[in-house]
This record gives structure tokens, C-alpha cells and sequence, in this order.
């Protein structure tokens, strides 16, 4: 939880894990976990059913591997396949290789948050549309 920006409490993640475990996914090396996703889906306001990246964590040891963008594809392949629309995210705007990670992974940055995290950083949301607006499937990156 140390390299999180703002971590949740145990009961967030075992309230996503327990609601949306098809969305939840785990990296292992043999029996060590070294690697994370935790995500939900749910509707938004504007009816788009919207999946939610909630956690990425990489063990520092693994990280540059591809371990990070193998969970978020995964991830997204999962929210695609519950015919979500979209998947959103925040993460700080100071966490470059977060957003590297997500731009080059077809997620644009759709607004930025200001002072959204308790330390006073800016976030960025950021979304990516599974479907067109003509209603056509656009496959999620693999």
C-alpha cells in the first residue's frame, strides 16, 4: 500500500473483490502475488455502463515486465466482455509512468481533477469508450 497514491481501506477492496470478483485479477510468480487489479463496473449517470479501475499495483521488484499492462488488458478484456462502454480511472498527474502506461493502452485524459487526492495533487480521469457511438464494438487493446 506504500506505493499507492491514496490507498483504500481493506473493506473497499473486499467489498469490490466480493461484488465484482470477474473484474479483479491477480499476477503470479509461483505461489508469490506480484501484482494487482481491482476494478468494478456499475452505471453512471449519463447510462453508460461504466467499468472503474479502482487499484493497479505492481511489486516494485517486477515492475518494467509488462506485469502492469498484462492486468489492465486483462482487466479491460473482462469490462468489455460485461459489454461495459467505457472504463475510467484517476491517478495523479505527478505518476508519468501510470499515465504512459494507460495513454498508450488507448485511455485519454478526460479532465483533470484538482487537489483530488488528500496530499493536495491534481488528478487525471481518465477513459477509454469500448463502443462507438454508432453502437459498433471497438475491441479493447491486446
Amino acid at each position: 500500500s506504500a506505493d499507492l497514491s491514496e490507498p483504500y481501506s481493506i473493506f473497499t477492496y473486499r467489498y469490490f473483490i466480493h461484488q465484482w470478483p470477474e473484474l479483479c485479477f491477480i499476477a503470479l510468480d509461483g505461489e508469490v502475488i506480484v501484482g494487482t487489479i481491482v476494478c468494478k463496473m456499475d452505471v453512471h449517470k449519463s447510462g453508460a455502463m461504466r467499468g472503474y479501475i479502482a487499484m493497479l499495483a505492481v511489486d516494485k521488484r517486477y515492475r518494467k515486465r509488462g506485469i502492469g499492462k498484462w492486468l489492465v488488458r486483462r482487466a479491460m478484456r473482462a469490462m468489455h466482455d460485461s459489454r461495459c462502454d467505457e472504463a475510467v480511472l484517476e491517478t495523479e498527474v505527478t505518476n508519468v509512468g501510470a499515465i504512459a502506461l494507460y495513454e498508450a493502452l488507448g485511455f485519454m485524459r478526460d479532465k483533470r481533477l484538482h487537489r483530488y487526492y488528500l496530499n493536495g495533487n491534481d488528478a487525471f480521469r481518465l477513459k477509454l469508450l469500448f463502443y462507438q457511438q454508432d453502437g459498433e464494438a471497438s475491441a479493447p487493446a491486446s
